[in-house]
């Protein structure tokens, strides 16, 4: 597409500014849609980078110096959207999928882990996961039975259904026949791990989308891919380059302030500032806000939404990380999930740290951590080091190089029953301003798809509000979604 197909007939020059304030994967897929249709794009980030949620640090480690992601960030086939993303900023290599789903699962035992593997095969739906649920040990013969009864009334539901959002997920399993050692063993495995929420405190809307999307609709949907490069590498540099190469002006340690309207010829006039005195008034017909919500509803024009005040009744959860480096290698595999034990999901992270010579470097990724994401290093270190010498037998002689922990106190929205009536559309009640953001009505939960899909919908229903043709997205997944939820 050409600026022409655009910015047909005579319009004011405000009207071909656009500016977003976020540079996280929502702001940076609204920011590159919008300026590769013709718009003079600024991307305003208060952060020194770019990546939102999803970022790098350097430390320097007793193992040498190491380039840390704040946490571990995984993918499925199914985020088409955010494939996109990594396509579109050169990173497709740098975060690979697996050919086909394997999950090893490990369950402490009584005496020594035993192991069980959720694989697919190449079969239709649902056979694909047949094979790997009649022989899944961490579940009884009975169990394995009712968790196919329930797949399948499952794959009835409609998630967008409004009802389901006001039901939660624990409840549904509960009258579907599933045991408490089934949702621990299989359905709160993936669950708390997508929807950052047990099943008892989920939307059975979201939990339903999950399952459905990942497990129900293709065979490969669920294969998982991750960055095998520090996240920063992905959305900072590489989206920074994409953004400069499209022509966007980005604008790093750079606050917003305000967005009120421009005056005569409509428009908005943003103020942003780098410190105390410093300002700089930014004059667009656009303005996307992909912030957080609570900054979201610190800065949207009065009138901008029927409700401002659900915004901020849209809680967030934490995820907690924790970071340990041996002095051997204590894992063989790229990554385990654990029942039966504090420790979620476990990856080794030593090379995409770029940790050089003897050792191995693990990472412990902690959703729902409401508990514990306050706790002091030392007491998450007298909990999880016991845990992970339980589940790896090759830790127990080995000695621990570092140990740190990484939290991020409002990760994720919360996912609780009721909250799909407050997540907001792209589209708002004042001319040329949109919301972007992992928390909007994108249909997901608070994932890295849902990012990308929400900065995606909010560039095209800008473009669309300028009489653009309403023609068929190139990211995955946002045709038919830009009027929904209005």
């Amino acid at each position: 597409m050409t600026a022409d197909d655009v910015w047909s007939g005579e319009r004011p020059a405000r009207s071909r500014r656009a500016v977003v304030l976020g540079g996280g994967l929502a702001g940076t897929t609204a920011a590159l849609r919008l300026a590769e249709a013709g718009m003079e794009t600024t991307l305003i980030e208060t952060r020194p980078r770019l990546g939102g949620l999803a970022f790098s640090f350097p430390r320097d480690s007793p193992a040498g110096e190491l380039t840390v992601d704040n946490g571990q960030h995984v993918y499925l086939r199914c985020c088409t959207a955010y494939s996109w993303f990594l396509e579109r900023v050169g990173a497709a290599g740098l975060a690979p999928l697996q050919e086909r789903l394997d999950v090893p699962v490990l369950d402490v035992g009584r005496e020594r882990p035993r192991l069980g593997r959720l694989r697919r095969t190449e079969l239709p739906v649902p056979l694909h996961l047949a094979a790997s649920l009649a022989t899944y040990p961490h579940l009884s013969v009975a169990q394995r039975a009712s968790v196919g009864r329930a797949a399948l009334a499952l794959k009835g539901l409609d998630p967008a259904d409004p009802a389901l959002d006001g039901v939660d997920f624990g409840t549904w399993l509960h009258r579907h026949g599933q045991s408490r050692r089934t949702v621990e063993a299989l359905w709160d495995l993936v669950g708390t791990a997508t929807l950052n929420a047990r099943a008892p405190e989920a939307s059975m809307g979201l939990a339903a989308m999950v399952f459905k999307t990942g497990l129900l609709s293709d065979p490969g949907a669920a294969d998982i891919g991750w960055a095998h490069v520090p996240l920063g590498d992905i959305h900072d540099v590489l989206a920074r380059a994409a953004l400069e190469k499209a022509g966007v002006r980005t604008l790093l340690r750079t606050r917003a302030r305000s967005v009120v309207p421009a005056g005569e010829g409509g428009g908005w006039r943003v103020t942003v500032g780098q410190g105390p005195g410093e300002a700089e008034e930014l004059d667009a017909g656009t303005v996307v806000l992909a912030v957080p919500q609570r900054e979201a509803h610190g800065l949207l024009p009065d009138g901008a939404l029927a409700d401002p005040g659900k915004l901020l009744d849209i809680g967030t959860s934490p995820i907690l990380n924790v970071h340990v480096i041996y002095d051997r290698k204590v894992l063989r595999r790229p990554f385990f999930t654990a029942i039966g034990t504090p420790v979620q999901w476990v990856f080794d992270r030593t090379s995409a740290s770029g940790m050089t010579g003897e050792g191995q470097y693990l990472a412990l990724s902690q959703s729902v951590a409401h508990e514990e994401i306050d706790l002091p290093v030392a007491t998450l270190r007298e909990r999880y080091l016991p845990e992970l010498e339980r589940l790896l037998p090759a830790a127990r002689g080995a000695g621990v190089r570092d140990f740190f922990v990484t939290r991020e106190r409002t990760a994720t929205f919360t996912p609780s029953p009721g909250v799909g009536r407050l997540r907001p559309g792209a589209r708002t009640s004042a001319p040329g301003v949109f919301l972007a953001g992992a928390w909007t009505a994108t249909g997901w939960p608070a994932t890295m798809e849902s990012a990308v899909r929400s900065g995606a919908t909010a560039a095209r229903e800008a473009l669309v509000a300028l009489g653009r043709p309403y023609e068929q997205d190139p990211v995955p997944g946002i045709e038919g979604m830009a009027h929904e939820h209005h």
